[in-house]
């Protein structure tokens, strides 16, 4: 259903509301309180939606160093509130405890300064409560701990820029659309505006809400509707909602709001808003009980290591997103919620054994966005899949290429690479044989794009593109050991792995589907290329793998994790491998919490740097993976508890994107890397990984057989167990259990004729 939308240069009609340019009705501004340092922040969010505040649930409109660009309320890519700031007198609120360890939900406890003689300081608690679930809700219960009856001014700003994400994140742009205003048409003067300034009598106030809006480059008309709750203001000044409270002594009052997003009078989130914050509330409670009911649980003996697990499995949960009639995961907060190629095809590798649903949903739905023309400004090529999907703004007006962008290297070979992984899982012939077109593009694609020079490589077309198309995709990152940047194209060693494991394990479907053509085909050209590799990407004297080929041919010979990505994937010739996995464990690599994504030996090492000497649990989970398959088992297990004691020291046991690359010194924390996303999903994905590298389960669900090989717990953790494992239609339960340097298995429990075979 299209909204009824009729515009003239002065005016908007849409669906019966009117709307003028917002320069054409002034409204009074309510000063903001000036915040003279950065403030840490919380983080919420829920599919679609997520919202970023400091510590005491506000958004302040003004600050002396510009804020935390980050904050706000954002749903598809653009912001919908960048402000939300509860005063109290004037003044902000004094902040006693806070937390958004439920995901979904904030609260925060705070009181009053003292002002003037009227009010003592810490006599009001104010407790505020946050919950998304297809719009923002709040409730704020204020109390009066005083013996005597108080008055006060209680005041909400709100402010509305809707500014697209990638503007938010720094990108220019040459023209903006325009901010508008409610307006109702009366009788004799024209218009009043929906926002009026004048105090009114309660008994006759009927002003319920508050409508903030703009008017996109591409006509599009975007709504922030704000519905009061409980107690209805007293009066409006702008934007801001003012109540005049008289508390007697230990009276309560609750006020309350509802923000919903809006596109051309539509709901710009995917979820059904509830109407109010219980209903909010409830109805994440039940999605996030069916979603722990579908997944592996998992516990140990140590409850540090079980709220580890216990926040990635929610984690998981928190960072699923819809994209049309599918689900999958968003990469990050706040800067990648949304549909990757990379991240979300790693990150549904990473948990396969938590819930091989992910996985399944990520294939279906990349592959419906799967490349079919050559495409210069999105990178789009047949049988390519994609690296970005973007909605706001920006992409709908090809300002960004992201509407989807695919200038990325890897998503292909790993696309088909998971393909083959759930079939390993799950057995699910259905979806085998539905994505086989699919996966015959791709490796087409792969095909022609390696005739050149016998190497996937990349080089940016889109002027708008990305320079660097791996995983390290800064601009500064793919340099030689002098420090110098290398020139294109780039063929990037893990990018070749990533090949190899496709063409091996599509060999072995597509001899299944007794396409032997493809199968010998494949095989022969797995082979070649691990030939071809081991000769071409090797530094002699330094006894390590380059990091990448450059555009003529040469190694870009740094020390980095790149080739560690490599090790479990068979790519390397045994010696090679474990030339590789010691270097990696040398003191300029692993800096105790994990392994640096560049050497500190280098020139352009800086542990500060995103790609050039930062560690990323994902990266070093990948590694550990490697080690393991290597028979390195105790350097693997080494690895695991420098990222398990990062994890622990984080806030809220979560697994940072990123973190600095500084040496761990006794007792020191980990470095946070000043803007990583969190929560972000191969960091929590990392944890299900590691795990998976100390059980060593290797599924064969067509042969309807687990192996379990020869499991090791590390010194910290005694006892293990899985409850409600899937492999092919068979659930059951795995308890171990170590003894000093052995770890035993036991099937505690079987729905299903599945073979576990054990392997010391």
């Amino acid at each position: 259903m299209t909204p009824d939308t009729l515009m003239t240069p002065e005016k908007i009609f849409l669906d019966g509301k009117t709307f003028i340019p917002a320069e054409q009705l002034p409204i009074p501004e309510w000063p903001c309180v000036v915040s003279e340092r950065s403030q840490p922040t919380l983080t919420v969010k829920d599919d679609d939606l997520f919202f970023v505040t400091d510590t005491i649930g506000n958004i302040s409109g003004c600050s002396l160093n510009d804020g935390n660009p980050s904050m706000g309320l954002f749903c598809c890519d653009t912001r919908f509130l960048n402000r939300l700031e509860l005063q109290i007198e004037g003044r902000s609120p004094v902040l006693l405890s806070s937390t958004a360890e439920k995901g979904f939900s904030l609260s925060a406890l705070c009181t009053n300064p003292k002002i003037d003689e009227r009010l003592r300081a810490e006599t009001i608690g104010i407790r505020r409560e946050i919950v998304l679930n297809g719009a923002l809700f709040e409730e704020i219960e204020i109390s009066n701990y005083s013996t005597t009856t108080v008055n006060f001014e209680l005041s909400l700003s709100f402010d509305a820029d809707f500014v697209d994400l990638f503007e938010v994140r720094g990108y220019d742009r040459e023209k903006r659309g325009r901010l508008l205003r409610l307006v109702e048409p009366t009788t004799e003067e024209g218009i009043i505006d929906a926002v009026s300034s004048v105090p009114k009598d309660p008994s006759t106030f009927r002003e319920e809400s508050l409508t903030l809006a703009y008017q996109g480059l591409d006509g599009s008309v975007m709504e922030s509707r704000i519905l009061f709750q409980h107690r209805q203001p007293d009066y409006f000044k702008g934007y801001t909602a003012v109540w005049q409270l008289e508390l007697a002594s230990h009276e309560t009052q609750k006020l309350g709001y509802r923000v919903n997003m809006l596109k051309n009078n539509q709901s710009s989130s995917t979820v059904s808003a509830a109407t109010t914050l219980g209903q909010a509330k409830a109805a994440e409670l039940m999605e996030e009980q069916n979603w722990v009911q579908q997944i592996t649980r998992i516990s140990s003996d140590k409850s540090t290591f079980n709220r580890v697990i216990e926040r990635a499995e929610q984690d998981m949960y928190l960072l699923r997103q819809s994209f049309g009639k599918h689900k999958t995961v968003s990469a990050g907060v706040p800067w990648f919620s949304t549909l990757f190629g990379r991240d979300s095809l790693i990150t549904a590798s990473q948990t396969l054994m938590l819930n091989s649903q992910i996985a399944k949903e990520t294939l279906i739905l990349l592959a419906t966005y799967q490349g079919k023309f050559d495409d210069e400004w999105r990178e789009e090529e047949p049988g390519k899949i994609l690296h970005e999907l973007r909605l706001g703004e920006m992409a709908r007006c090809q300002e960004i290429p992201h509407t989807p962008y695919y200038g990325t290297v890897d998503a292909t070979p790993l696309w088909l690479m998971l393909y083959a992984e759930h079939y390993a899982w799950t057995h699910d012939q259905e979806l085998l044989e539905l994505l086989w077109p699919n996966a015959l593009a791709a490796m087409e694609w792969i095909d022609r794009n390696t005739k050149q020079n016998s190497y996937l490589s990349y080089f940016r077309i889109s002027k708008r593109g990305l320079a660097n198309q791996g995983w390290k995709d800064s601009g500064d990152c793919i340099v030689n050991h002098k420090g110098e940047l290398a020139n294109g194209p780039i063929a990037l060693c893990e990018v070749q792995a990533y090949v190899y494991a496709a063409k091996m394990r599509l060999a072995e479907i597509a001899r299944m589907k007794k396409r032997l053509d493809l199968a010998d085909r494949w095989q022969e050209e797995a082979r070649s290329l691990k030939v071809r590799f081991n000769r071409d990407f090797w530094v002699e004297d330094q006894d390590f793998c380059a990091l990448a080929l450059d555009g003529d041919g040469k190694p870009v010979d740094s020390i980095t994790s790149n080739p560690g990505h490599c090790l479990h994937l068979g790519l390397f010739t045994h010696e090679r491998a474990y030339s590789v996995a010691e270097r990696l464990r040398a003191p300029d690599m692993f800096n105790g919490w994990g392994i640096r994504t560049l050497s500190s030996l280098s020139p352009a090492y800086n542990p500060m740097g995103y790609h050039t000497g930062s560690v990323w649990p994902h990266d070093n989970a990948l590694i550990a993976m490697g080690l393991r398959s290597l028979g390195l088992i105790d350097q693997a297990l080494e690895l695991f508890q420098g990222l398990f004691d990062m994890t622990s020291r984080q806030p809220y046991q979560r697994p940072p994107e990123l973190f600095c690359g500084y040496e761990r010194n006794g007792d020191n924390a980990p470095v946070q890397y000043p803007v990583a996303c969190t929560p972000q999903a191969w960091a929590t994905g990392s944890v299900f990984q590691l795990l998976q590298m100390m059980v060593n389960l290797v599924p064969d669900a067509q042969n309807n057989c687990l192996r379990i090989i020869d499991p090791a717990l590390p010194e910290s953790i005694n006892r293990l167990s899985f409850h409600n494992l899937r492999v092919g239609p068979t659930i059951l339960d795995l308890e171990f259990e170590r003894s000093g340097t052995t770890t035993a298995c036991r099937v505690a429990k079987k729905r299903g004729n599945l073979r576990v075979v054990i392997e010391a």
